[in-house]
């Protein structure tokens, strides 16, 4: 049995126009559907959704609202470069190295950033401050 030749995939030439924003919405879906993939992003939204629960429970203002949409659209931007950097960082650094150590870590360390932001911001709702 032969091994059949696959030709390596080639990138697609930029195009101009309505095609190119057509092109960057399929890109930005794509990179929606791989963040998916992350356990991370999932139970992030699932904190969204409980948060969301409690605002209505709260009856917090459409300013609240906003801000808290705000910061978790934040959340999740900061978690697909996250996300990016580590997928990153292994095909640059495929073996363990002190590095990729520290890029994954800072990548982490705004992750946890953002959800500490968060946090505090419903806490004081909570609280009505």
């Amino acid at each position: 049995m032969t091994a059949s030749f696959s030709p390596k995939p080639q990138r697609p030439t930029p195009r101009a126009g309505l095609r190119h924003i057509l092109d960057a919405a399929t890109y930005s879906r794509d990179g929606a559907l791989r963040l998916w993939q992350e356990t991370a992003a999932r139970l992030e939204c699932g904190t969204a959704v409980l948060a969301a629960v409690l605002f209505l429970f709260l009856g917090v203002s459409l300013r609240q609202w906003l801000i808290l949409t705000a910061l978790y659209l934040a959340l999740l931007m900061v978690e697909a470069l996250n996300t990016a950097i580590e997928v990153l960082t292994n095909v640059v650094s495929p073996h363990w190295s002190i590095e990729a150590k520290h890029a994954k870590d800072l990548g982490s360390l705004a992750v946890g950033l953002m959800l500490a932001i968060i946090a505090g911001y419903v806490a004081a709702v909570l609280l009505g401050l």
